[in-house]
């Protein structure tokens, strides 16, 4: 939105602000739209470099402080990173404000799913996590609108509300009761859970289980401590599941698609005008978002994410042989919707129920971090693979991606609907014992 919505003043005002340096450290009211290119590719890809590294810190962060407080002081720099570009007089501090925002969407990758699965009930909690990317189709969405009939500025102010309802609404909720019971605070804990939860018999008997393995009374998590729990098998497998879940889902070309759904369009020669169908498919992205979520709730992820591998694949392979006309249009749909039933949201629905609590915020961080990092290095290589196999060749190689990653995640990924979070610990955990038993 920020880059397309600059580079269009740019065209539109045909004036380049080299031809005065000052105007790169001073826009004033009437040259504020009349940036360089240039300055426009670096304004909007700024934001992608901090999201990485954010991740890891937003995990830390949830450790330290906790979910509730971590959302909160996260959403202080993402209204002033809004507010740096809405007021902006020089090019630096658009650079800042998008070296903050960006920043801030890396710290909210794990933040939200480990907040959302330890409040939530199990039968819930799956269309709950989905509603993750449904939110981030319907905000894509949004700000394609506003960066359309708006200027940047206004656009930016307007996204700051975002963060600052955010800050408001975390205020009035209590804390997770999965991070008070683990620091022994159980108190607290019990009536956060009821708070959540209400009172009915599952639910006593989950928060039983809940305090029964915090039953000591713990210290401060040291440094030691979770370096303890990280080398456990209990972390560790969940950790290379999510990975690889991470891996096929990026390197499927979902992100490299929707970067580069003009070109791709314009590539296979679909017929259609190419932005019109780039607006038709975000529309699509968010319906196919919604039925994600009512697919999570009724069925099991593991069928789910097979079933979108086979999906995707298939389209991809469809793409690769496909030739001009209609056919690739449709084809580009059928893939959306593959991918939107489970290789997109799936990961970030299994991200905040698959790590053990004393553990989950660095396990979801450090699994966010390197899905940002793989989406990086898949939407940059496209062009370059393109250019060297073809687009259809790169369709082929994302759709063997995905049919492999069928394979893989048939025989690892575990099922977790309708699963407490203490039954999906305990799970990898009673199954490291039966392991290191019969190594015995």
């Amino acid at each position: 939105m920020f880059r397309a919505k600059m580079e269009s003043s740019v065209s539109t005002l045909g004036h380049d602000p080299q031809d005065d340096p000052r105007e790169f450290f001073i826009l004033k009211k009437d040259t504020c739209d009349r940036l360089t290119p240039c300055c426009c590719v670096f304004a909007a890809s700024i934001a992608a470099l901090p999201m990485a590294p954010g991740c890891v810190l937003g995990g830390l962060l949830m450790e330290r402080l906790g979910r509730r407080a971590a959302h909160q002081v996260v959403c202080v720099p993402h209204i002033l990173g809004w507010v740096l570009i809405s007021v902006a007089r020089n090019v630096p501090a658009i650079y800042v404000g998008r070296f903050l925002t960006g920043l801030c969407l890396g710290m909210n990758g794990p933040l939200s799913p480990v907040f959302i699965a330890e409040t939530s009930g199990p039968e819930f909690r799956g269309v709950l996590l989905a509603m993750v990317s449904l939110a981030v189709a319907i905000g894509i969405l949004v700000g394609n609108f506003l960066g359309t009939v708006l200027s940047w500025q206004l656009a930016a102010a307007i996204s700051a509300v975002f963060p600052l309802v955010c800050y408001v609404g975390v205020f009035w909720v209590p804390e997770s009761p999965v991070w008070l019971a683990a620091r022994g605070r159980h108190a607290e804990a019990t009536a956060a859970f009821r708070w959540y939860r209400g009172c009915s018999a599952d639910v006593v008997k989950e928060l039983t289980d809940l305090l029964g393995k915090h039953a000591a009374e713990r210290p401060r998590q040291t440094w030691a401590d979770l370096w303890g729990e990280v080398c456990k098998m209990s972390f560790l497998k969940p950790f290379f599941v999510m990975i690889v879940f991470f891996l096929v889902m990026q390197c499927s070309g979902v992100n490299a698609v929707s970067f580069y759904t003009v070109s791709i369009l314009d590539g296979v020669g679909s017929g259609m005008d190419s932005y019109v169908a780039t607006n038709v498919i975000g529309l699509v992205r968010v319906v196919v978002s919604a039925v994600g979520c009512i697919l999570t709730r009724r069925f099991g992820r593991r069928p789910l994410a097979v079933i979108s591998c086979l999906g995707a694949g298939a389209s991809l392979l469809g793409l690769g042989a496909a030739g001009p006309g209609w056919v690739p249009l449709l084809l580009l749909m059928v893939y959306i919707f593959f991918m939107g039933i489970g290789l997109v949201p799936l990961p970030w629905v299994m991200v905040g129920e698959v790590f053990p609590a004393a553990a989950r915020g660095l396990g979801s961080g450090c699994s966010s971090c390197f899905c940002f990092v793989v989406f990086f290095a898949v939407v940059k290589t496209l062009p370059a693979l393109a250019a060297t196999v073809g687009i259809h060749g790169a369709f082929y190689a994302y759709g063997a991606v995905a049919l492999g990653g069928a394979v893989f995640l048939y025989a690892f990924l575990p099922e977790t609907r309708n699963r407490t979070l203490q039954d999906i610990e305990d799970g990898y955990s009673r199954a490291n014992n039966n392991n290191n038993n019969r190594l015995a």
